[in-house]
């Protein structure tokens, strides 16, 4: 069944609006160390961004290159997951052991050979990410590519995915769509926008 994760919140009116909306997201992801990003969140107002009560929405710490400080630093915060960039399956996993959060690690994709990566952290993670080598960019890529990557493997895909897709297309290759910058208007969340996306994700689960 399709799930979806919003990612890239930083402000608390959006965060509530989300999680008090009648059909909220599986997710909600939080950029937590990459400053390239303009939603990057500053720790201290991470800290109280997201000291709040969930209402069964799994946070993520989206974590670029993570150091041993940083780790330590977030590790009593309410995140439930942490989306890993740029980290090997041997660290990925003391991570995981370490830190005893679920694990979802993301791969930048352009070509096959990139998608077979998988195979490297599908015994460690709990949910493998495809995304685009755009990061923050929101690039988009040849989504035929993951034609072959097992049913087994619990999927997340993202990159340049549309708030108003329609979202067939996405079901046959993914279990879970992340999406932010499409919900933004001037590089800001879109109450509007992120309201589109939660009904045409209920509306997709109740027709098929």
């Amino acid at each position: 069944m399709l799930s979806c994760k919003i990612c890239g919140i930083s402000d608390p009116q959006t965060l509530n609006y989300i999680i008090n909306h009648k059909i909220p997201p599986k997710f909600v992801g939080f950029i937590c160390n990459y400053p390239r990003s303009n939603r990057n969140i500053s720790f201290e107002k991470l800290k109280r961004l997201i000291n709040i009560k969930k209402n069964n929405i799994s946070f993520v710490a989206v974590l670029v290159k993570p150091d041993e400080n940083f780790l330590e630093k977030i590790k009593n915060l309410n995140f439930d997951y942490y989306q890993l960039y740029d980290v090997s399956p041997k660290k990925t996993k003391l991570i995981k052991a370490k830190y005893k959060k679920k694990i979802i690690s993301a791969l930048t994709i352009e070509n096959k050979e990139d998608v077979e990566k998988y195979k490297d952290y599908n015994l460690i993670s709990d949910i493998i990410l495809f995304d685009s080598k755009g990061y923050e960019k929101s690039l988009g890529f040849n989504h035929e590519l993951l034609n072959d990557v097992p049913n087994t493997i619990t999927k997340m895909l993202a990159g340049n995915i549309q708030y108003d897709d329609k979202l067939d297309k996405y079901s046959k290759i993914t279990d879970i769509i992340d999406i932010s910058g499409s919900l933004e208007t001037a590089g800001k969340k879109d109450i509007k926008k992120i309201n589109k996306f939660l009904k045409n994700i209920y509306k997709f689960k109740n027709e098929y």
